[in-house]
């Protein structure tokens, strides 16, 4: 497809990258970016010769919040009626993960963009923020729910209430990220971190991811009971039968994806 708002590339075997494109505007995020992101995104996940994406910005700015100019005189009714924020519901439903490659700036959706992927690779330049208070609102894409999770109450309430940035090691000592590396090789080092696990059986993988996200939202009782159920259908899988028999065998395996 033709997008004018992201640039899509596949970098890697088995890795699909998404880049977003409005440098003019430090990548802010307006309902085209949204759309066409989760398009491109969900294209990804349909397509077999992919098994996991890097989203990205431009080494000053992942995405600096949201299109303040396009929000200015939206009101409550039109939000609700129109749906603006119910695009990002469609992240959750990828199946396959998705690695955040940040670099510069990522505030308000911005950061809440990156958090909703699966891992995030950080530049040394990074910062991280919700600053949606100092305009009178506050996140509406999960910021309150995913940095919460991630560095816990205290810092969370800081940065929210604050107006706090998180350096990129800040961000990694709180566990919002999984690496911090130089601005000249956060991508590289993410897209080399999607191609290792898209070298992964398929099947596992995104039984592994979905149980881990379940963990968010289940008790230890349930989230072990689902975590069992999804070992199991594992068992069903040419892959389990490849990958064992391998292992006996001392060899690599081949991956069938089934």
């Amino acid at each position: 497809m033709a997008y004018e708002t992201i640039l899509t590339e596949t970098p890697a075997p088995g890795v699909g990258l998404v880049r977003l494109n409005r440098p003019k505007a430090l990548n802010a995020i307006n309902a085209q970016l949204v759309s066409e992101l989760f398009d491109a995104l969900e294209a990804f996940d349909r397509d077999e010769t992919v098994g996991c994406m890097v989203l990205t910005g431009s080494d000053k700015a992942f995405a600096a919040g949201a299109d303040i100019k396009q929000m200015v005189e939206t009101d409550a009714v039109t939000l609700m009626l129109e749906g603006d924020f119910t695009d990002w519901s469609r992240i959750r439903r990828i199946g396959k993960p998705i690695i955040a490659a940040v670099s510069g700036w990522a505030l308000g959706g911005g950061c809440e963009m990156a958090m909703a992927c699966d891992m995030i690779v950080a530049s040394e330049t990074a910062k991280f923020g919700q600053p949606e208070v100092t305009i009178g609102i506050m996140p509406g894409a999960g910021g309150t729910q995913r940095l919460t999770r991630a560095v816990g109450k205290v810092v969370a309430m800081e940065v929210m209430l604050g107006n706090r940035n998180l350096t990129a090691q800040e961000a990694l000592a709180a566990g919002l990220v999984n690496r911090v590396v130089p601005v000249d090789a956060y991508a590289a080092e993410a897209t080399q971190l999607a191609a290792k696990i898209a070298s992964m059986p398929r099947v596992a993988v995104r039984l592994i991811k979905d149980a881990v996200n379940k963990a968010f939202e289940m008790s230890l009782t349930d989230g072990l009971d689902y975590e069992k159920r999804s070992f199991y259908v594992l068992f069903g899988t040419e892959d389990k039968t490849e990958g064992m028999t391998a292992f006996v065998e001392k060899r690599p395996p081949e991956w069938k994806n089934r």
